[in-house]
């Protein structure tokens, strides 16, 4: 089965996606080609399955299915009624269109997906003698629509929940990092599983668990289900070998894999999501304040980080006078937390590098340091930066101005 695949991801990796995709199924050329907001792959269904359990960036794996000129919403009808939607789904399973649009001259976008869900379900009536229920909460099946300034592509999707659902969260705080951009930062680190990594202000441990599952050779997919079991295409056999691969794949941690949070009770929660991600061995978690922590180990390696912004930081301090009994260095904007934050970087983990994913531009300043690096990446709808810092050794009895002109 030759498909055209379409993997989207967030704003800022579909180059790291592209080397992802290309990791696990060897293609290159004309067969692999990166689009805006994720990326085309043309391959077989097996390969569909094996980028579902094994992706950490794309946020779906979906089978394009048209793609054709239109100008208003019977066009619309007529694109989907064309489709063999039968070789892909039966009558007895519900389904639900989702649509998203650039530039599309159409003044309804419900309009437009009612119209090809209207074309579904007439072409199973006339193929069938019924046809599918719909439904917007827990479809069998989800279709997807995609409308520019004068095309349409119709897609059928082989992932059914985001991936970035992977099944081991349970225990979150109140401004949780996505799984795919925890891995995203991770690739655009270039953090090699053969060397440290630590997250001081780990919250529930996305970022250390994402890791540890890299250190040990698991699959993300490993936990949860997926979308294509409904669909009819599906051999089980296919795909409990796939399964039984990743499986065997699995081997010890590579690297050792440190998190440590202000809040004790962050702490536990990524305790509980490490031991559901099969990892718990693999991740050292400790309670303690990212001003006062020592590295976790000699070896210099890397920190991966996400830091606590606005009320988030109050909270920090607010646990940490409760518990050390004494106040956070930092002022109301968190200013003086952060320069608090690089003058101990600087102080006490010399040859190690820090990568600091902010949607604050000017966070190198905020902190006296310059950057080495800074990579665009998208959280959701709001623009970051992935600023990469090389801590050089410096003395304790610096003054200020000696620290603003180091690193």
């Amino acid at each position: 089965m030759n498909l055209q695949l379409f993997l989207p991801c967030a704003a800022g990796v579909e180059d790291l996606l592209a080397d992802e995709v290309h990791a696990l199924t060897g293609l290159v050329g004309e067969d692999l080609l990166v689009g805006r907001g994720g990326v085309i792959a043309r391959s077989g269904w097996r390969e569909a399955l094996r980028l579902n359990l094994h992706s950490r960036l794309a946020q779906r794996v979906l089978v394009q299915l048209s793609h054709t000129p239109y100008r208003s919403e019977p066009d619309l009808y007529e694109a989907a009624a064309v489709v063999g939607w039968e070789a892909w789904f039966t009558p007895r399973q519900s389904f639900k269109v989702e649509i998203t649009a650039q530039h599309s001259p159409l003044k309804s976008l419900n309009f437009a997906a009612l119209k090809i869900k209207d074309a579904v379900a007439d072409r199973f009536r006339a193929k069938a003698g019924s046809r599918p229920d719909v439904d917007t909460q827990r479809p069998d099946v989800r279709l997807f629509a995609h409308l520019t300034a004068s095309h349409c592509t119709l897609y059928i999707d082989t992932s059914g929940e985001p991936l970035f659902k992977r099944g081991w969260r349970e225990d979150k705080g109140e401004a949780p990092l996505k799984e795919t951009l925890a891995a995203a930062m991770i690739a655009a680190s270039g953090w090699q599983a053969d060397r440290p990594l630590y997250d001081p202000c780990c919250g529930s441990g996305t970022v250390a668990i994402e890791a540890a599952q890299l250190a040990c050779g698991i699959a993300p997919g490993s936990l949860r289900r997926f979308g294509f079991e409904r669909l009819l295409p599906f051999q089980p056999h296919v795909w409990q070998q796939l399964k039984d691969e990743a499986r065997a794949a699995q081997h010890p941690a590579t690297a050792p894999v440190f998190g440590s949070d202000v809040a004790f009770r962050m702490v536990d929660f990524a305790r509980r999501n490490a031991e559901r991600a099969g990892v718990a061995a693999a991740i050292e978690l400790r309670g303690g304040d990212a001003l006062q922590r020592l590295p976790p180990c000699e070896a210099p390696g890397l920190m991966l980080l996400n830091p606590p912004y606005g009320e988030r930081i109050e909270t920090a301090g607010v646990a940490g006078r409760a518990q050390r009994g004494r106040e956070r260095p930092q002022a109301e904007d968190g200013q003086d937390f952060f320069a608090a934050l690089a003058a101990h970087w600087k102080r006490h983990y010399a040859g190690w590098t820090a990568w600091v994913l902010t949607p604050d531009l000017k966070l190198p300043s905020r902190m006296r340091l310059k950057e080495s690096r800074r990579v665009p990446l998208w959280n959701g709808p709001i623009e970051c930066r992935l600023f990469r810092f090389d801590m050089v050794a410096g003395s304790a009895r610096a003054k200020e101005g000696d620290a603003a002109a180091g690193a």
